[in-house]
């Protein structure tokens, strides 16, 4: 009998022993180890094997590999794809209406209703199709998507804090975008606030 049979025969009976203690409604605590399970454990139970030491290291190795953060550029047509979009939008909807009621839509100011009912599309497109999609229409046509680097879904909280607050700052300070192109996980700074970051899908 190998020294791994041995142990597990050992666990056995002593869980085994257990379950009827407190079938029988007679436990007294936790079943006496005996001189030869604790030597038994304290050789066995915390050393990993050679293969499970292997396992491991390859195990980690292919999720480093499998994993390919998206750069600048290729975010940067998608993004501009969704530009695109966003704007078809506006003039297929917001326009139409505000013309139906009589609502100028040449008006350039930051508070005027057509820049209120734009600024709304932009953010909601971002937000909605993040939050069901993982990934705007521009990032489908690219491959990509957003993810959360802990491996957890996307939260609203994540999502909103990500397309909303986040990229309102770096739309506001373009360097919050730049920086995508020299950070190891190919973050902007929207993704730093939210420990997200965008990957080439599949």
């Amino acid at each position: 009998m190998s020294s791994n049979d041995y142990k597990n025969d050992l666990y056995q009976d002593g869980d085994h022993a257990h379950k009827l203690e407190q079938m029988a409604g007679t436990e007294s605590g936790p079943p006496a180890e005996t001189a030869d399970t604790s030597s038994v454990r304290g050789q066995f139970a915390d050393e990993p094997g050679p293969q499970h030491q292997s396992v491991d290291r390859y195990h980690t190795q292919s999720i480093h590999t499998a994993v390919r953060y998206a750069g600048f550029w290729m975010r940067f047509w998608a993004y501009l794809l969704d530009l695109i979009v966003i704007g078809s939008l506006n003039r297929l909807v917001v326009y139409p209406l505000f013309r139906a009621f009589d609502i100028p839509v040449g008006v350039t100011g930051i508070f005027e209703p057509v820049s209120i009912a734009t600024a709304v599309i932009f953010y909601l497109y971002f937000v909605l199709m993040t939050k069901f999609f993982g990934q705007t229409l521009g990032k489908m046509v690219f491959g990509l998507k957003v993810i959360d680097l802990d491996g957890s879904s996307l939260t609203w909280g994540t999502v909103l804090f990500r397309e909303w607050i986040g990229r309102f700052i770096s739309a506001t300070v373009y360097i919050g975008y730049l920086i995508v192109a020299f950070l190891p996980k190919k973050q902007g700074l929207h993704d730093l606030f939210t420990d997200t970051t965008v990957i080439h899908k599949g």
